[in-house]
């Protein structure tokens, strides 16, 4: 299983950059994970801007995480909360890969988490971020892991301090791996239901 980690945010000492390598770390347990991280600073695109598209296509940037997001089976993104909204360059990023054909976002699974702060642990920028990923038919599991006054959040190793949230943050990145590795659909466990109930009732009322 390939995971892409990555926190969209270009600051270096970002807690974002510090959150995601610990749920990386955790990634790593998962059974036969692969996991790549990747700086955001590795992608650079100019703002969206239609005329340049027309002119100049795609930057590479671009198609570089294009690149990483198409390979990938799951991804983990750490973003930071700009003004209770979605990051500037978290969005420009997915409008510019919203003009890629296919959308390389398209039925990929997601989880978001993040660090702010604030008290309200970036779940505002989370809410919003939801909304293109929903748009462009990812899957974003539906919970969420946020650290609110992240300035003193961490350690001097760059791990949190709280080992209660260690361990809800590795339980969450636990739970959606194993839901991101089903190969099966909820549709399909359905109809197997549908099927074993028929049987049985054949069993009880032959004809």
């Amino acid at each position: 299983m390939k995971i892409f980690c990555f926190a969209p945010v270009l600051r270096k000492g970002s807690f974002n950059k510090k959150l995601i390598r610990i749920a990386k770390a955790y990634a790593e347990e998962f059974p036969d994970a692969k996991v790549e991280l990747c700086e955001f600073n590795e992608f650079p695109m100019p703002v969206y801007d239609g005329d340049l598209e027309t002119e100049q296509g795609i930057p590479e940037g671009v198609t570089k995480l294009a690149e990483k997001i198409n390979s990938a089976d799951a991804i983990i993104i750490s973003s930071p909360e700009y003004n209770g909204g979605m990051p500037g360059p978290f969005k420009n990023a997915v409008d510019w890969l919203s003009r890629l054909k296919p959308v390389p976002l398209r039925d990929k699974q997601i989880l978001l988490i993040g660090a702010s702060i604030s008290q309200f642990a970036a779940i505002k920028g989370n809410f919003h971020s939801r909304v293109p990923f929903h748009v462009l038919n990812a899957f974003v599991y539906p919970d969420y892991f946020g650290v609110a006054f992240s300035e003193t959040a961490f350690d001097e190793k760059d791990q949190l301090k709280d080992a209660k949230q260690s361990e809800r943050l590795k339980k969450l990145v636990t739970n959606f791996l194993q839901y991101a590795s089903r190969t099966e659909t909820p549709f399909d466990r359905l109809g197997e239901f549908f099927e074993e109930q028929k049987h049985s009732h054949d069993e009880k009322h032959p004809h």
